[in-house]
């Protein structure tokens, strides 16, 4: 797993995407977080605060904080010139400087992630395994039947973990089509191997309109803790390479 300090510049070829990560409880110097505040814009700074629970803040505050830094490792645009718009199915892209960069991020107690491509979409969604027992009875309502079928066969110790394999990759896909709940949870579901989880298959129903040959999936363990799935989108036959990236405090 690579670690790159704040002030390497990174290279991104066009068959590779990058997956940055921070535990956000690493960041806690005073003058740090002052500096990352003042990097956001007042209306970023408006939504940070509106968040009642003091965690819940400090990690929307390193997620908005650990795009910007990320975004500026490829170019030489600074963390507090980028502007980002809200498209009409909710995900955040790149308004200004323009940049052929594309993004996605997400977030959950403990881990904040950040996926990074060059002119290819990309999805990221991160999960909590401490949380899964609370969300199987969801499968019946939100998975494919064949997924909520192949999820009654595991054995019950492990059916929460294998639960969310299948939410973490049905975000992850959803994230980068960017057509939020336009897409039905319902209408694609994902082959996963018995075990290890490293020849993953979309199947799409006609409810989908898309290419199942146009994605790779990869679910990545962090820890005991979290689980992280990513979609990329391909343009031919070779994978994309995703490589690992810890960002390290400080972050600016």
């Amino acid at each position: 797993m690579a670690t790159a300090r704040n002030d390497t510049r990174e290279t991104l070829g066009g068959r590779h995407a990058h997956l940055w990560w921070i535990r956000p409880d690493t960041v806690t110097e005073p003058a740090e977080l002052a500096r990352c505040r003042a990097l956001l814009t007042d209306d970023e700074r408006e939504k940070t605060d509106r968040f009642r629970v003091a965690r819940d803040r400090h990690t929307c505050l390193i997620t908005r904080v650990l795009v910007r830094s990320t975004l500026s490792r490829y170019c030489d645009v600074s963390p507090a010139r980028w502007r980002f718009r809200i498209t009409d199915h909710g995900r955040p892209e790149i308004g200004t400087p323009r940049s052929t960069l594309r993004f996605n991020l997400s977030h959950t107690k403990g881990l904040v992630v950040c996926l990074v491509s060059r002119g290819r979409e990309v999805g990221v969604d991160v999960e909590s395994l401490t949380r899964a027992n609370r969300w199987l009875d969801l499968s019946d309502r939100f998975f494919a039947p064949r997924e909520a079928a192949a999820l009654r066969r595991v054995d019950a110790s492990d059916r929460p973990t294998r639960f969310l394999e299948y939410w973490t990759l049905k975000e992850s896909y959803v994230k980068a089509r960017g057509l939020g709940l336009a897409i039905p949870l319902t209408g694609f579901s994902f082959d996963l191997p018995a075990r290890v989880p490293d020849d993953i298959r979309i199947r799409l129903t006609p409810a989908v309109d898309d290419d199942e040959a146009r994605w790779q999936f990869t679910l990545e363990r962090f820890g005991r803790d979290h689980l992280v799935a990513t979609a990329v989108e391909r343009d031919g036959s070779e994978p994309v390479r995703i490589t690992l990236r810890e960002a390290v405090a400080p972050l600016v």
